[in-house]
């Protein structure tokens, strides 16, 4: 099974994260002012950035908008996102046409019934640990990790080892 997982990974050009329970842990907060707040770990963005370093293009598609993801999204230096998107799937076909990608170059990383759409596309479906079970069966696989709490970057090293850059990104820190 893991073979699998792993030659659907060395396929992938382009990952897409959801935000809000995938890049954060799904919390919402506000001020008395109304606005939103969101924590997103340093290891998932780092992960990113070496992702991108390897060539594998990197976009997220999320169901809100707030200005705190783009700001994080801008100094990660991730050029595609889509925010507000209720269709995640007009979002998709769009990269793909972007990008010039079919679907099973791509992953995606969800956690709720909105990713299922894109899940049930993609060359890859990743879950986080905590997603909601009615996206489980869908998933090729799970990572070990909640959401907001290195999720992402686990996607990130399955990726880079399938397609075996890991190890050079490792030896670049030596």
């Amino acid at each position: 099974m893991m073979q699998e997982i792993l030659n659907r990974a060395a396929a992938v050009r382009l990952v897409i994260f959801d935000v809000d329970g995938v890049l954060t842990d799904g919390k919402l907060f506000f001020d008395d002012q109304g606005r939103e707040y969101k924590s997103f770990h340093a290891r998932d963005g780092h992960g990113i950035k070496l992702l991108r370093r390897t060539g594998v293009e990197v976009a997220v598609i999320s169901g809100r908008k707030a200005e705190s993801v783009g700001r994080r999204m801008a100094s990660l230096g991730i050029e595609h996102v889509y925010q507000g998107q209720e269709n995640k799937l007009a979002a998709l076909e769009d990269l793909c046409g972007r990008l010039g990608l079919r679907h099973e170059q791509i992953a995606h990383v969800g956690d709720d019934l909105l990713d299922l759409p894109l899940m049930r596309r993609v060359g890859l479906s990743v879950a986080v640990a905590d997603a909601h079970c009615s996206i489980l069966n869908y998933a090729h696989w799970r990572t070990t990790l909640r959401g907001g709490e290195g999720a992402a970057r686990e996607v990130c090293d399955l990726v880079m080892r399938a397609q075996g850059t890991l190890n050079g990104i490792i030896e670049s820190y030596f």
